[in-house]
Formats: structure tokens, sequence, C-alpha cells
């Protein structure tokens, strides 16, 4: 395996990484705090809206639009370690 084989491979493994690491934070807001942990959010309110809901309708969008710029940052500076930054 050739020298740029390997980087290509080792960019690639770091990217998948940041990908599962950040569906996973998302999964956990979407699914957890709008479902599962619904009941004890709920008594916390926030502009009039019971937080579990809260989460289940905005939150999970918002934090969505954040892991977005987060992961572009994340790939910026994965481009720049590996060289192919342009």
């Amino acid at each position: 395996m050739s020298e740029k084989q390997k980087k290509a491979t080792a960019y690639w493994k770091e990217n998948v990484r940041y990908l599962f690491i950040l569906l996973a934070i998302w999964f956990v807001v979407s699914f957890g705090a709008g479902i599962l942990f619904k009941d004890a959010l709920n008594t916390i309110k926030i502009g009039g809206f019971k937080l579990g809901f809260w989460f289940a309708q905005q939150g999970s969008i918002y934090v969505f639009v954040v892991l977005i710029f987060v992961y572009v940052r994340l790939m910026n500076k994965l481009d720049k370690k590996y060289g192919y930054n342009e």
C-alpha cells in the first residue's frame, strides 16, 4: 500500500469516526431528550412550553444545525492535518 493510500485511509477512518460521534449526539438529543427523557424534562418549562416537548419539536433541529457547524470545523482541521486543504 502506498503512502498516499495510507494517508487517504487514515483520513476516511477519522472522518467516519467524527460522523458516528456527531450522529450519536444528535440521536441522543432527538430520541433521548424528545422521547425517552420527556417526562423528566417536562417538569421544566421554556417560554411556556415543556422542555421535553421543546426538544422534540425544536431542540433537536437546533442541535443538528450546531453539529453541522462543528462538523465543518472538524473537517477543516482534518483537511489541514492530512494536507487536503486548498
